[in-house]
């Protein structure tokens, strides 16, 4: 059976990955051996997945404050937690309030969160709407951001934690893509994805430029399953929604849904 040490270093492709994950392993694995919970840092779905496969799917939960939240904290939840993950958890939700004129962004947000000296691993999903934004931190990190951060570029904010239950997520822009694959293999999908050539879609996966579910892939003919997100840089992600069955020319129909 191989150890965490040497499952560290197959699934790390970065020395960044081996030092996360060894974490990771650290803090999950010691709430393991005491049976009370432990959360790690904020993840990338990447990483998320690299936790995932690391550890495995046993007591394992992924928490960014909010259903479908991109970036979450690893978790792991004794067989004794009935609690659900709330405002006593590892996550919180702040709000910043600006005049709605200014119409600050996600990079606003971020700059100046990592301006006032706070790591990326502390800080969640960043929900910028009009007027408004609701972003999420580790708990712990509460004090400090109502204390540091005044402004986002040169607009002042006003800021108040929130109930987890009072967030407001912006509703992602999205278009459905209706179409027909010879198969659903990676470069099928891609090529209807991103209306481009399956040769093209074969040359980008084979540059490294596409992951699915956060992870790399190299190979054109890997098949793509309903749920699966596909990155391709520079162009954005999709989403595989669902494979109709079989047209009459022995194609088949699928749903993509492609994030605006």
């Amino acid at each position: 059976i191989m150890g965490p040490k040497e499952k560290i270093e197959r699934l790390a492709q970065t020395a960044e990955d081996r030092i996360l994950l060894s974490r990771v392993w650290e803090r999950l694995s010691a709430g393991q051996r005491r049976n009370i919970p432990a959360t790690s840092c904020f993840l990338s779905p990447r990483e998320q997945e690299l936790v995932r496969r690391l550890i495995g799917e046993k007591d394992l939960t992924f928490f960014g404050g909010y259903p479908g939240a991109e970036r979450a904290v690893a978790c792991f939840l004794p067989s004794y937690w009935e609690e659900s993950l709330g405002d006593d958890g590892p996550v919180a939700c702040i709000r910043a309030q600006f005049f709605v004129r200014d119409r600050l962004t996600h990079r606003d947000f971020l700059g100046s969160l990592m301006g006032a000296g706070i790591k990326r691993e502390t800080v969640g999903d960043i929900c910028v709407g009009e007027g408004s934004c609701d972003f999420f931190l580790l708990t712990e990190m509460v004090p400090y951001v109502l204390q540091n951060l005044d402004y986002a570029g040169r607009t002042k904010l006003q800021l108040q934690r929130i109930s987890l239950c009072d967030v407001r997520i912006p509703e992602p822009e999205t278009k459905i893509i209706r179409d027909t694959v010879a198969s659903c293999r990676l470069d099928s999908v891609i090529s209807a994805g991103f209306r481009m050539s399956r040769a093209r879609a074969a040359e980008q996966i084979c540059s490294g430029a596409v992951a699915i579910d956060g992870l790399p892939c190299e190979k054109p003919d890997r098949q793509m399953e309903a749920g699966c997100v596909i990155s391709l840089r520079g162009m954005g992600k999709i989403r595989l929604l669902q494979v109709l069955g079989q047209t009459r020319k022995g194609r088949l129909s699928v749903e993509i849904e492609q994030y605006m």
